[in-house]
């Protein structure tokens, strides 16, 4: 039981390093060191929703964010969990946002939400995914509330006029 414990505690701080290898290689503008941290068949969701696959796609797009739009800019954030799926592969949830050069405080608007897939590989710790989404809370409304009775009562007059889906 011990030897699992000790694992899982090295592991946790091997996940923590990774997360903020994710970071400093951002603030380095490094994108081969950025690449080097996921595996060859990664999926990458960014936070508009495009989709990315594999180390070379990630690290030549990177490459050219690094080098244009986001030239010296830094990834700040933090590490929020860490949960095995099992011993060999863990999802990391962690909120972070770029600071533009020009910037000392990030915009609220800016932060966002990632959730990072990772597997144990014979180097270490390697990124299968990640999915980064906005921060961008929605109240969900009461099913009596306003916003709850018009969307009722919408779906109603569309389904007596036949309108939307059948």
């Amino acid at each position: 039981m011990n030897d699992i414990l000790d694992r899982t505690g090295t592991d946790d701080a091997q996940l923590r390093t990774v997360f903020q290898q994710v970071m400093q290689t951002w603030t380095d503008n490094d994108a081969e060191a950025f690449g080097a941290l996921f595996t060859d068949d990664s999926d990458y969701v960014s936070y508009d929703g495009t989709r990315a696959i594999g180390r070379k796609e990630h690290q030549g797009n990177h490459d050219k964010l690094f080098r244009g739009v986001l030239a010296g800019s830094a990834l700040v954030g933090e590490l929020e969990s860490i949960r095995y799926v099992t011993p060999d592969v863990a999802i990391l949830h962690g909120t972070a946002s770029v600071l533009m050069p020009w910037r000392s405080q990030l915009p609220k608007r800016r932060l966002s939400r990632q959730t990072v897939v990772l597997v144990r590989m014979p180097e270490g710790w390697r990124i299968t995914a990640i999915h980064n989404g906005r921060v961008r809370p929605v109240m969900v409304p009461e099913p009596d509330s306003f916003p709850a009775k018009m969307s009722q009562l919408m779906g109603r007059i569309a389904c007596k006029l036949g309108l939307g889906r059948r």
